[in-house]
């Protein structure tokens, strides 16, 4: 884990939408982000790729039935050293809709964007140095056995991104687009000027064409020990948790531990875990932490 943070100061949002009907009944009380993977709601995660690219102001957009939910697990970040805030999505509409939700918290800024369903486990430093691009946007391609599941990008012969295409039949290469995206400024006007795919969403894939169109899409691979989980179906969900417990038991680490984190990466010092921890229940997560604390 790095100890600097982005220097472009690009702001952040989670997409945790969605109604999850793949997953039901397990949905029909709880959204898909907040069921368990092994031993956290499924949003750590995706928060946690997030803090340790350096990204502190992040907008979490969902459901008006499902943010009061959000809002008690999280609140406004001041306990993490962020600032976490939260936008409706009535309907969804496509992960480009996102842009639009989210047009006046983005302001100015550049924006990455995490489907909150997505959990990335591994050395992040292609994400971090995609944060540090100025102009233009990065996807990341990692290579599946299902590709007609996803986005899909192609390559020409020299490497370069030549296509993308959402859900093809016939795929035209084995790298999926995940759920992870960095954008410039540039990324609000362009969803502005969008039209609904025919299945009626402004269609993320949409987005990183014009990126394309305009020779300004950046493309990185994501490597072989790095892991990319899409826990959009039962089968998922329950390999996700399998695979999470299995490293966290064999190396005595937490994945995605928020507190953690936020300690490594000086949003708080010392004291202010020192506090965090005398406010959580006593058990196995607050004697983890404690340790975390004791070692530094």
């Amino acid at each position: 884990m790095p100890t600097t943070h982005n220097p472009l100061k690009k702001k952040a949002i989670i997409l945790a939408g969605g109604a999850g009907t793949r997953l039901y009944p397990l949905t029909q009380i709880v959204c898909k982000q907040l069921l368990p993977i092994y031993d956290k709601p499924m949003i750590y995660y995706p928060l946690s790729t997030l803090m340790l690219g350096g990204l502190r102001d992040v907008l979490i957009i969902s459901t008006p039935k499902d943010l009061p939910k959000f809002r008690d697990l999280l609140g406004d970040g001041a306990r993490l050293g962020m600032r976490i805030e939260y936008a409706e999505q009535p309907k969804p509409a496509g992960i480009a809709q996102a842009f639009l939700i989210g047009a006046d918290f983005i302001g100015d800024s550049g924006v990455s964007l995490i489907l909150g369903d997505n959990i990335f486990s591994g050395n992040l430093d292609f994400f971090r140095e995609a944060l540090a691009i100025k102009q233009g946007a990065c996807v990341f391609g990692y290579k599946v056995r299902d590709p007609e599941r996803y986005g899909v990008v192609e390559f020409g012969p020299d490497g370069r991104a030549i296509s993308l295409e959402e859900k093809p039949a016939k795929p035209k290469s084995h790298f999926a687009v995940p759920g992870l995206y960095v954008y410039d400024n540039e990324v609000v006007d362009i969803c502005r000027n969008l039209k609904p795919s025919p299945r009626g969403e402004l269609e993320i894939t949409d987005v990183n064409l014009e990126y394309l169109r305009r020779g300004t899409l950046n493309v990185r691979l994501l490597s072989r020990g790095m892991a990319w989980l899409d826990t959009g179906t039962q089968a998922s969900l329950l390999d996700a948790s399998n695979y999470i417990a299995a490293i966290e038991n064999r190396t005595g680490l937490k994945i995605a531990c928020l507190e953690e984190i936020a300690h490594y990466m000086k949003f708080i010092d010392g004291k202010q875990l020192a506090h965090l921890i005398t406010t959580l229940p006593k058990n196995d997560y607050r004697e983890y932490l404690q340790l975390v604390l004791d070692e530094k």
